[in-house]
C-alpha cells in the first residue's frame, strides 16, 4: 500500500477517520493477521513523537491494540502511515487490552441468555429478563487462581420498571455474573441471599420531576464581534497563550505544547498536560461491591466513553468545537460530533485598586478560556475542564456528577459502608482519584522541582513578638525525594523551576502546582487496589521525561496484578535535578453520599492550579485594556 498523504497534518494532530480506516487496513493487509483468531481492535491511537525528534521530521505513525480472542493474547502494533507499512508486530506477554464497547454489550446480552442467572432473578421476583440492566464491570485482580489468564468482566443487575426507568434506583444485590469477555459465555454466576429491591422510583427527566420553576429569565451570553481565539487546524491562539488541542480514546482531551507570549517570544510551559489514569475505589467489601476500583482511562477509555457537547446545555456563548474520532472492534472509524468545547468566559475582577483619599484607580474584568470534553463512564459523568487565564494562570478542573452507584438493604437496616440515600437505597461509600501527567517545560527542558512550605518562626531573639514566619524551600532531587504528600498545615506547593533562567530579580523562573482539595486512600496497602493503582499511594510524583512512561498505572492496568507504572519507574531512583521533568499530580474527592445526591448528583469539583512564580517580571495582564466604563456609586 503507497504512504498515506499525511504532511497537512501536525504530529500531534488526533486521527482522522481516513488514518484510521488506513491503519486497520494496513493490520489487515498484513501475513501475520491471517494468523490472529477471532480478531478485535481494541484501540487505534496516534504514537506522539519523542519531544526530541524534530517535527519535520517526525512520521505519522500509529499504536494498534488487537485482541486475539482465541488465544487469548494482546497484540501491539506500530504503524507508520508515512512509510505506508508495519513497522512493529508483537505479543504483550500477560497483558489485556481495555474492555471495548461491544463487549459490553456482547457480555450482557450472554448473561440474560445464562440459565443460572434467570433462576437468579426469578429468586426475587423478577420474571422477565427485559426488566433487567445488566451492568458488566471490569473484573479487577484479586489473585484468585481460576481466574487467572482468562479475559473477564464482572456483572451485577438492577431493576428498570420501564425502558427509560433509572434502574440504579432499584440494585438487585447478591447477584455477580463472571463473564469470559473471549468465548462470551458466562462462566460462573453468584447467588447470595436475597435482599428485597429497593421500591421506590429515581426518574429525574421533567416528567418525573413535577411542576419546574418558573422564575428563571433567560441569560444571553453573547459576543457581537466573535470570540477573541482563533484556531488553525488544532492549534488555538488566545490572548498570549498558544498552545494545540489533541485527544486519542485513553486519556480523552489533551493540552499539547502550551506557552506564553513574553516580550515578543512563546516561552514554554508544558509540553503535554492531560489526565492520564483515574481509578474509583468502593468501600464495600460485600460481594456485590468488593471489586468495585475501575480504572476508567486504562480499562474503560475516558475518550472513548467522550459524548457529544451540546450548545446551551454544556457550553454557553460562542462556542468552537472540536470533533474526535475513535474506533470499533472492525478497525472501521467512529466519530464523536462535538467531543472538545472551546469557549471565553467573564471571570469576574483580574484585578482592582481603588485609593480612598481621591476616589481614583483602575479595574480590570478577568476572562478566561475554557476547553472541556464530558465523558459518561456507567454510571458516572466526568467533565474535564482546563482553563486559561490571562495573567498567566493554569487550572484544571474535574467535574463529577451522574448517578450513584449503589445497593440494595432490608427494610430498616442502616448500610454499614454507605449511606441510605432513598428507601432500602444504599449510597456506597467511594473515592474517585485522577493522576494528571504534567510535562513541563518551563522556559525549556532544563528543569527542576522544589517543594514550598511555610514555617513558623521558634519564640526567640528571631521572632520576639511570635509572630513570624518563613517559606522554606527544599530542591527535590531525586524520584524516591519526590514521593510527596499534600499538606494544607503549611501551605505546601511544588515549583518546577529552570535551573538555567532567572528572572530580573536574579529568581528561577518558575511555575507553582497549587494542589487543591485532595484525599489519601483508604484501602488498606496490601489490597489488590493498592496494589493496582500504586499512583494513589503519593499526591506527587517526579519523573526524567521518558517517550515509553505514559499511564500512571502501566500500558495495561487491564486484570494486571499490580506494581507497574510509577513505582516500577521510581523504583530505579532516577536524577530528576536539572532536567526534563514530567510531574505526575494525584488528586482524590472522597465521597459520602447523601439524600441531596439523589436521584441524580450536583456537581462537584476538584482541581489543581498553575500559577506563575517569578516566571514574569512583574504581573503579564497589566495590559489587559479597561472596561469601556465604570459604573457610578
Amino acid at each position: 500500500m503507497s504512504p498515506i498523504e499525511t504532511m497537512t497534518h501536525h504530529p500531534l494532530d488526533p486521527l482522522d477517520a481516513k488514518e484510521v480506516r488506513v491503519a486497520a487496513s494496513l493490520v489487515k493487509g498484513d501475513p501475520r493477521f491471517a494468523g490472529v483468531g477471532l480478531p478485535r481492535f481494541v484501540s487505534i491511537e496516534p504514537e506522539e513523537p519523542d519531544k526530541a525528534e524534530p517535527e519535520s521530521s517526525a512520521q505519522r505513525r500509529i499504536i494498534v491494540v488487537l485482541l486475539d480472542r482465541t488465544a487469548g493474547t494482546t497484540i501491539e502494533i506500530i504503524v507508520s502511515l508515512t512509510a505506508g507499512r508495519v513497522e512493529r508486530w508483537g505479543v504483550v506477554p500477560g497483558a489485556q487490552g481495555a474492555i471495548m464497547v461491544s463487549e459490553i454489550k456482547e457480555a450482557e446480552q450472554a448473561v440474560r441468555e445464562d440459565p443460572r442467572f434467570l433462576a437468579a432473578l426469578r429468586r426475587r421476583g423478577i420474571s422477565d429478563v427485559r426488566d433487567a440492566q445488566i451492568d458488566p464491570w471490569p473484573a479487577g485482580n484479586f489473585g484468585f487462581e481460576h481466574e487467572r489468564g482468562q479475559r473477564l468482566a464482572r456483572a451485577i443487575a438492577f431493576r428498570r420498571d420501564h425502558l427509560y426507568d433509572n434502574g440504579y434506583a432499584h440494585p438487585i444485590e447478591g447477584i455477580i455474573a463472571l463473564v469470559d469477555l473471549n468465548r462470551m459465555v458466562v462462566i460462573d454466576v453468584e447467588d447470595h441471599d436475597v435482599v428485597p429491591i429497593p421500591p421506590m422510583p429515581g426518574n429525574f427527566d421533567p416528567g418525573a420531576v413535577g411542576a419546574v420553576r418558573d422564575d428563571i429569565k433567560p441569560l444571553e451570553i453573547t459576543q457581537a464581534a466573535g470570540p477573541s481565539f482563533t484556531v488553525d487546524g488544532h492549534q488555538v491562539l488566545w490572548q498570549r497563550w498558544r498552545f494545540r488541542v489533541g485527544f486519542n480514546g485513553r486519556e480523552g482531551l489533551v493540552l499539547h505544547q502550551l506557552g506564553y507570549e513574553d516580550g515578543g517570544r512563546v516561552r514554554p510551559i508544558l509540553d503535554r498536560a492531560s489526565i492520564c489514569e483515574m481509578t474509583v475505589p468502593y468501600g464495600d467489601p460485600s460481594p456485590t461491591h468488593f471489586f468495585k476500583s475501575v480504572f476508567d482511562a486504562g480499562e474503560n477509555g475516558i475518550g472513548i466513553a467522550a459524548t457529544s457537547l451540546t450548545r446551551g446545555c454544556d457550553c454557553l456563548g460562542e462556542i468552537f468545537y472540536f470533533d474526535a474520532i475513535i474506533c470499533d472492534r472492525d478497525g472501521e472509524p467512529v466519530p464523536i460530533p462535538h467531543a472538545i468545547c472551546m469557549h471565553e468566559e467573564d471571570y469576574g475582577v483580574l484585578w482592582r485598586h481603588i485609593d480612598w483619599r481621591h476616589g481614583k484607580g483602575e479595574v480590570r474584568r478577568s476572562r478566561r478560556l475554557v476547553v472541556s470534553s464530558f465523558s459518561t463512564i456507567g454510571n458516572y459523568d466526568y467533565g474535564f475542564f482546563w482553563y486559561l487565564y490571562q495573567d498567566g494562570t493554569i487550572e484544571h478542573e474535574v467535574k463529577l456528577t451522574g448517578v450513584l452507584s449503589t445497593g440494595a438493604v432490608a427494610p430498616g437496616e442502616q448500610p454499614a459502608h454507605g449511606v441510605l440515600i432513598a428507601p432500602q437505597l444504599n449510597g456506597l461509600l467511594h473515592q474517585h482519584f485522577f493522576s494528571a501527567r504534567l510535562d513541563f517545560d518551563v522556559d525549556g527542558r532544563t528543569n527542576a522541582v522544589e517543594e514550598i512550605e511555610a514555617e513558623a518562626v521558634s519564640p526567640g531573639p528571631g521572632n520576639p513578638h511570635g509572630n513570624a514566619f518563613v517559606t522554606r524551600r527544599r530542591r527535590l532531587r531525586r524520584e524516591s525525594e519526590a514521593l510527596r504528600e499534600v499538606s494544607p498545615q503549611t501551605a505546601r506547593a511544588w515549583d518546577v523551576v529552570n535551573t538555567t533562567r532567572n528572572n530580573a530579580m536574579g529568581q528561577p523562573v518558575a511555575y507553582r502546582l497549587v494542589p487543591g482539595e485532595n484525599v489519601r486512600p483508604l484501602a488498606q496497602p496490601d489490597s489488590a487496589i493498592m496494589k493496582r493503582a500504586g499512583f494513589i499511594s503519593h499526591h506527587l510524583w517526579v519523573t526524567p521525561y521518558r517517550a515509553a512512561e505514559r499511564y500512571a498505572a502501566g500500558e495495561y492496568p487491564n486484570q494486571h496484578a499490580g506494581g507497574g507504572g510509577l513505582p516500577e519507574w521510581t523504583a530505579a531512583d532516577r536524577d530528576i535535578d536539572g532536567t526534563d521533568v514530567v510531574v505526575w499530580y494525584t488528586f482524590g474527592h472522597h465521597h459520602v453520599p447523601c439524600p441531596e445526591d439523589w436521584p441524580i448528583m450536583p456537581m462537584a469539583y476538584i482541581g489543581f492550579k498553575l500559577k506563575p512564580v517569578g516566571f514574569f517580571d512583574r504581573n503579564p495582564s497589566l495590559d489587559v485594556p479597561p472596561p469601556d466604563h465604570v459604573a457610578a456609586d
